[in-house]
């Protein structure tokens, strides 16, 4: 009976005709969210020692990093109102747009308006509507290594074909602009840097990026920052003089203009394009018809940015820098005590560093996902293995969390290389 049913179910299998999708496997082969999976999997449960999470960025489950007042209270408010418990429009509701303009107009030496902006559901949204509107039959794009494994997992499930540049970290993970010439073609729709860096922890300043823009051959330039304290971007679109010519920005919430570890609550998302070229391309048309067919941002949340940038007092952000900064010194300075391991630049901005592995100091460690493994397995530690980021062996270290958490967990890497250290 079994055996005929499970016939009978082969039979059904093929007539629907479901095979599955070689671009999601693809996409999904190599992510950060699996890697650390894959790590947490080794861990000893006979292991008294608390797990101590170093491999996934994520700093707001801890105290220090725990959202303002005024945000959980915009929500709240906007919840209980019951005035946004319907659709919003497909860019965001006007008064959102509306608020997050008025608050870049503040730094900004242009005016927006509510049109030039466009809410989407955290950064990776925004990836999402970037990588699917460039895409197209034959086109390229150029990302860094080491970069954001989401955009290779959007580009791969689109067709596009990637290709990559190498950040130097003896030049304080500087783009290799030779590279990019080599690289590039008449089919590269796109050139992304991610400022501040994740996973290096460095930061372009106006400068520097002003300075690749003039070097790159006027290619276009994404700058993509990383998370957002209340997990919302917006895309804006606005006409000034900044970088020379117009300009599209998205604000990130924490860190100033150029990102680094100062007082400031902005960011940017920045295309170095001619506004012009980009609506008679259909690009700014491209996006409004993508988000037609997208998930929205919840209303409610939407509803809430208003009061959220209205009331979120300045100290807030300078407590979280502070923080941020003080971690950033920690996971520098005790990683210099490491002989195994080597940190090329301190972390300006981000939450992030690359240190690189000296295998040829460890005994039975193979590579860096080997590293990551035992030390999860014998410290209940857990980091990024760099071959995850496209960089093998090295290890991204996430240094926001408490700082006595982040003391604790690099004094057991330390005694997890000493451990494994080569005789003398």
């Amino acid at each position: 009976m079994a055996t005929r049913r499970r016939e009978k179910m082969e039979i059904e299998k093929k007539r629907w005709g479901f095979r599955g999708k070689q671009e999601l496997n693809a996409a999904s082969a190599s992510t950060v969210r699996g890697y650390v999976n894959q790590i947490i999997a080794r861990i000893n449960k006979d292991n008294s020692s608390s797990v101590i999470r170093l491999g996934h960025g994520d700093p707001s489950h801890f105290p220090s990093f725990k959202t303002t007042l005024a945000a959980e209270d915009a929500i709240v408010d906007a919840l209980r109102s019951a005035k946004h418990n319907c659709y919003a429009p497909s860019a965001g509701v006007l008064p959102a747009r509306r608020a997050i303009a008025d608050y870049l107009n503040r730094d900004l030496p242009c005016k927006l308006s509510p049109d030039d902006v466009y809410l989407t559901s955290g950064c990776t949204q925004a990836i999402e509507v970037a990588i699917n509107v460039l895409s197209r039959p034959g086109a390229n794009i150029l990302l860094p290594r080491p970069g954001f494994p989401y955009y290779e997992s959007r580009s791969a499930y689109n067709h596009l074909e990637v290709r990559h540049y190498d950040l130097l970290p003896e030049k304080g993970w500087e783009v290799d602009l030779d590279a990019v010439e080599t690289i590039a073609d008449e089919n590269t729709v796109a050139l992304v840097i991610i400022n501040p860096g994740n996973p290096c922890g460095n930061v372009f300043s106006y400068e520097q990026l002003h300075k690749r823009q003039q070097e790159s051959l006027g290619f276009w330039l994404f700058l993509m920052k990383l998370k957002t304290i209340w997990h919302l971007e917006a895309l804006v679109m606005c006409q000034c003089e900044y970088w020379g010519q117009p300009c599209l920005f998205s604000p990130w919430g924490l860190y100033q203009r150029d990102g680094s570890f100062q007082d400031g609550a902005w960011g940017g998302l920045s295309q170095a394009i001619p506004i012009a070229f980009l609506k008679n391309s259909g690009v700014i048309d491209s996006i409004a018809k993508f988000l037609n067919i997208s998930s929205d941002p919840a209303t409610f949340i939407q509803a809430a940015i208003p009061q959220i940038l209205e009331n979120t007092k300045e100290d807030f952000f300078s407590k979280i820098i502070s923080t941020l900064r003080e971690c950033a010194d920690i996971c520098y300075n005790r990683i210099e005590e490491i002989p195994s391991l080597t940190c090329p630049k301190k972390p300006e901005g981000s939450m992030f560093v690359m240190v690189k592995l000296n295998l040829s100091m460890l005994e039975d460690i193979n590579d860096d996902m080997d590293f990551c493994l035992k030390l999860a397995e014998e410290e209940s530690v857990i980091v990024l293995p760099g071959i995850a980021v496209g960089l093998k062996n090295w290890l991204r270290i996430t240094f926001a969390i408490e700082p006595s958490l982040l003391q604790e967990g690099l004094g057991r890497i330390k005694g997890f290389c000493q451990r494994h250290a080569k005789k003398q």
